[in-house]
C-alpha cells in the first residue's frame, strides 16, 4: 500500500470512528442464488466505540435473472466453471449490487453522501473450510480458503460509496473456517435476559446461533447445519421439469409423504456428527448431491411431491438433530428464530416444529421485528460498521479462529 494511500484510509477510519451515529448499507447474496438483500442500517456507538444500537432504515430485494442465475451456478461446480466466465461474472454481479444501492437509495430518500459505508459480503461460488496440502517456499503447506465474487472497486465506481468487502478471508487467515460470520448480530437483535433462543438462517446452507438467556458474545455459539433451502430448491427445478425454481410456500411438500428411511441414511453423513465449529457449501450439497438424491427417490418410487416432502424432511432434521446433539443438552432453548429464505416455508418450519421438544416453540425472526429476509444484510452492514470503527467482529469461539481479528479490505 502507498504512503498516499495509507494516509487517505488512516484519516478516513478516523473520520467515521468521530461520528456518533452512521449510515452503512449491507449487501448480501446467499448461497441460494435467488438474488441481492441490500439494507440501511442506523448504527449507534457509545464512548467506547462499541455499537449500541442498530436500527433497520430500510430493506430492498433485487432478484437475480435466470440467465445471471444460471451463470453463477455453472462457477460453483469444477465441473463447469471457467476462469474467463469467472472474470465476467466477478465484475459483472458488482453492477446488479450498485443498482441494489440505488433502488435502497432511492427508497430511503437518502443520498450517496449521507452513507458512510458500503459492507458488500458478495457472492460466494466456493467454500474450502477444510485445509488441503498445497506446495509452499519451503514445502507443502495447508491451505484453505473462500471464494466470493463482486467486484469491490467497480462498486465503488457507480455509487461513490465507499466500500468494505472481503469479509471472510481474514478470519480464515486465523486459522477459522471464515464462517459463520452473521451470528455477530444476533445477540443485539435477538438476545433475552430471560430465554435461551436459536436463530435459525435457512438460505442456501442452514446455520444456527445460540444466544442463552442473558448471554455476552463471547458466549454465543454458532455453526452451519447442513443443508438449508439448496437441495428443496434443486429438486423441486428437477421434478418440476425446470417449472419451478422453489417450493413455493411448502405446497409441494405438503401434498407429499417424506421417506423417513432416505432421511435416516443421509443423516448418516459424517458431517453431522462433526461437533461445532463447522462450516459447509454448496460445494458439497450442490447440483451433484441433488443428482444422487434423485436416483435414491427413484430407486424407492417416490413421486415428484413425495421427493420434495423428503428433501424438505431432511433439512429440518438436520437442523433438529443438530440442536439435540450440541444445544439443547448444555443449553435450555425456548424460541427457535428463523430467517432466509426458509422462513417462508410453512412445511419446513413444521417439519422442524414436530422434531423438537414441545418446550420449543419455531418462528419467524418478522415476529421480532426483523424481517426474516432483512438479517444477514443486516449483520455484514454491522460487520462493515466494526471493521471501520478497527473492532473485531469474528468471533473466535464460533469460527474457530485463534482470536478475534478486524475484517475485511476497503476500497477508497
Amino acid at each position: 500500500m502507498s504512503m498516499e494511500k495509507r494516509s487517505d484510509e488512516v484519516g478516513f477510519r478516523a473520520a467515521y470512528a468521530a461520528k456518533a451515529e452512521h449510515l452503512v448499507i449491507g449487501i448480501m447474496s446467499g448461497t441460494s442464488l435467488d438474488g441481492v438483500d441490500a439494507v440501511l442500517l442506523r448504527v449507534r456507538t457509545e464512548g467506547s466505540g462499541a455499537a449500541s444500537g442498530v436500527e433497520l432504515e430500510k430493506h430492498v430485494y433485487l432478484p437475480y435473472s435466470d440467465e445471471l442465475r444460471a451463470r453463477v451456478d455453472a462457477l460453483c461446480s469444477p465441473k463447469t466453471a471457467r476462469i474467463d466466465e469467472l472474470t465476467y461474472v466477478h465484475f459483472g454481479l458488482a453492477e446488479w449490487y450498485a443498482e441494489a444501492v440505488r433502488l435502497l437509495l432511492a427508497e430511503a430518500g437518502k443520498r450517496p453522501s449521507e452513507v458512510d459505508a458500503i459492507s458488500m459480503h458478495g457472492q460466494t461460488v466456493w467454500h474450502a473450510p477444510v485445509a488441503l496440502p498445497f506446495p509452499g517456499p519451503r514445502g507443502p503447506l495447508p491451505v484453505k480458503g473462500t471464494l466470493q465474487l463482486g467486484s469491490s472497486p467497480v462498486l465503488r465506481e457507480r455509487t461513490g460509496i465507499p466500500v468494505i468487502a472481503d469479509l471472510r478471508s481474514r478470519d480464515m487467515a486465523a486459522g477459522g473456517e471464515g464462517a459463520p460470520l452473521a451470528p455477530y448480530i444476533d445477540s443485539i437483535l435477538f438476545g433475552s435476559r430471560t430465554e435461551g433462543r436459536i436463530v435459525q438462517n435457512i438460505g442456501g446452507i442452514g446455520n444456527a446461533t445460540v444466544v442463552p438467556a442473558g448471554a455476552a458474545l463471547a458466549d454465543l455459539l454458532a455453526f452451519d447445519t447442513g443443508p438449508g433451502n439448496m437441495v428443496m430448491d434443486a429438486i423441486a427445478a428437477v421434478g418440476s421439469g425446470g417449472k419451478l425454481r422453489y417450493d413455493p410456500d411448502g405446497s409441494v411438500a405438503a401434498k407429499g409423504r417424506p421417506s423417513e428411511e432416505l432421511v435416516a441414511r443421509l443423516m448418516r453423513d459424517p458431517y453431522f456428527a462433526r461437533k461445532p465449529p463447522k462450516s459447509t457449501g454448496r460445494e458439497v450439497y450442490g447440483a451433484a448431491f441433488a443428482a444422487a438424491f434423485m436416483k435414491d427417490c427413484a430407486a424407492l418410487g417416490l413421486s415428484f411431491e413425495d421427493s420434495v416432502a423428503t428433501a424438505t424432511a431432511f433439512t429440518a432434521e438436520s437442523i433438529a438433530a443438530a440442536y439435540r446433539d450440541f444445544i439443547l443438552p448444555s443449553c435450555p432453548i425456548a424460541r427457535v428464530l428463523v430467517a432466509g429464505g426458509g422462513a417462508l416455508n410453512p412445511t419446513l418450519l413444521r417439519m422442524i416444529q414436530e422434531r423438537l421438544p414441545g418446550s420449543v416453540k419455531v418462528q419467524t425472526t418478522g415476529a421480532l421485528g426483523v424481517p426474516d429476509q432483512a438479517r444477514e444484510a443486516m449483520a455484514f452492514a454491522l460487520m462493515g460498521h466494526e471493521s471501520l470503527m478497527g473492532r473485531p467482529a469474528n468471533l473466535p469461539a464460533v469460527t474457530g479462529a485463534r482470536g478475534p481479528v478486524v475484517l475485511g479490505t476497503i476500497t477508497l
